[in-house]
């Protein structure tokens, strides 16, 4: 079945899943015209909130079914985390109903409204690094008077910006891989995977098709292809994509930039990508001493966003005042406070291993705050690296044990503090066992390797409970919460 974005008016419309996506999905189908359903499993007081939302606009909802394939639907419309599995895609494929996801129906979508042109789309995917590095381009963007806007997997809907009347010049989009699995007609002015680990192999089924469903951000990229040189992985994605003739390779390095690369020579951040007579010739961009906070992975998405913002035709002052301006959101290598010597970081964000690895590297001396649900993931790795960097470890969290054995294994001479204990007030035990462990000019850093869902609602709420106990502590003893 082949359904025509422009004639939508009429047709049946399955929305699977509500929330950031679903809402704006259903509430834009329904003014195009469709007859829209929306489905989804959970049934609780929020997703009943959302549905009061959208029945007064003539929406369908159906809570609490997921799984059945609503009778007459001829386009089914899905929000990022339904499986490519789940029963009621299965059903659309026997049926031949097409499924896209909220990006491809955005994208389609573009040049819809009469008389306003399509901005252009700078895409970022990536196991970790995606929603600075896009933050990061929109910062620098808006340093070159462009009118843009960080939307996408960010937390801002593509279709509330397409659909919505303020033009913009260029749009700063963070992809997921979920969201890129559902998106084959996506084709993005350029387009850069900042780096490829293990994440969401229970959704993709494997490396290689999650790797696949990254590497769909290059397709049909017109300018530049941007690459991690450090992760041989994102240049191979390169290697395979089909882009528009023309289109360039660009790398980032922490190290010397070769031709057609970005890099860093003694502490500022060059361009050999786009400047005349690359061979020779490198242009200064800014300092690392501009990049907020200067930690290696972070300096690597300032080197990213500012490929992308390069390949736009962006000038290098724009990338040192939109890089000077930015400011990092909550729980991402986030200082909390210095007590008694000791420097106290927040990444809660680190919930996988490969970010907790970028964390964990940006510092000499560290308590490690760490444990949570490890999805699956194993520890011998990560731990192996930071060995010779940890003063200590407070564990917490359901999988702690996992943490602990491997620490057992690759670092049996490190102290181990293992708080029995998954109740919310652990955190402030956790803050109080890691200062006792630490020593002036050291860093206690909050990187769990691990999702919060066991203990607190998300990262943010874990996040906001280790800086509460740090600036407890900073006061005056600290009592657990119980």
């Amino acid at each position: 079945m082949t359904i025509d974005v422009t004639d939508l008016a009429g047709r049946h419309v399955t929305v699977a899943g509500l929330g950031v996506s679903g809402v704006p999905a259903a509430r834009a189908l329904r003014g195009l015209g469709a007859t829209v359903t929306v489905v989804n499993g959970s049934d609780g007081e929020p997703q009943r909130a959302q549905a009061a939302e959208l029945e007064p606009l003539g929406v369908t909802v159906r809570l609490g079914d997921g799984a059945t394939l609503p009778e007459g639907t001829e386009l089914v419309v899905t929000t990022p985390g339904w499986k490519p599995t789940s029963p009621l895609f299965l059903a659309a494929e026997k049926a031949g109903v097409p499924v896209w996801g909220d990006v491809e129906l955005a994208w389609r979508l573009r040049e819809t409204p009469a008389g306003k042109p399509a901005a252009p789309w700078l895409a970022v995917t990536g196991t970790n690094g995606k929603t600075t590095t896009v933050r990061m381009l929109a910062s620098i963007l808006e340093a070159a008077g462009l009118r843009t806007a960080a939307v996408g997997n960010i937390g801002v809907s593509l279709l509330d910006i397409v659909l919505g009347d303020e033009p913009y010049d260029v749009l700063a989009v963070e992809l997921s891989s979920y969201q890129l699995h559902w998106a084959p007609s996506l084709r993005a002015h350029s387009g850069a995977v900042l780096n490829l680990a293990p994440d969401h192999l229970d959704w993709h089924g494997s490396m290689a098709a999650y790797a696949a469903d990254k590497g769909r951000i290059y397709e049909g990229n017109q300018v530049a292809c941007v690459y991690n040189a450090a992760d041989p992985a994102t240049e191979d994605l390169v290697r395979a994509a089909d882009v528009e003739e023309g289109c360039r390779a660009i790398g980032f390095t922490l190290g010397t930039p070769g031709p057609s690369q970005l890099g860093v020579v003694e502490n500022i951040l060059v361009d050999r990508a786009f400047v005349t007579n690359r061979q020779k010739n490198a242009q200064e961009l800014a300092e690392v001493a501009d990049v907020n906070p200067p930690a290696p992975h972070n300096i690597a998405n300032a080197l990213a966003a500012a490929a992308l913002a390069r390949a736009f035709g962006v000038p290098p002052a724009a990338v040192r005042d939109g890089l000077r301006a930015f400011r990092p959101d909550p729980h991402r290598v986030e200082h909390v406070a210095d007590v008694e010597g000791v420097s106290y970081v927040d990444d809660s964000k680190a919930t996988n291993t490969h970010a907790a690895e970028a964390s964990l590297g940006a510092y000499e001396h560290i308590v490690w705050v760490a444990g949570g649900l490890a999805k699956g993931a194993t520890f011998d790795d990560l731990v192996s690296t930071a060995a010779q960097r940890l003063r200590g470890v407070v564990l917490i969290g359901a999988d702690r044990a996992l943490i602990r054995e491997a620490l057992a294994r690759h670092a049996a001479d490190v102290p181990v503090v293992d708080l029995d204990r998954t109740d919310t007030g652990a955190m402030a035990a956790a803050v109080r066992e890691a200062a006792r462990l630490a020593r002036p000019g050291d860093t206690v850093l909050l990187a769990p390797a691990c999702a919060s869902m066991d203990m607190f609602t998300n990262y943010n709420k874990r996040g906001d409970a280790f800086a509460a106990a740090v600036h407890d502590l900073a006061s005056g003893p600290v009592t657990d919460e119980q």
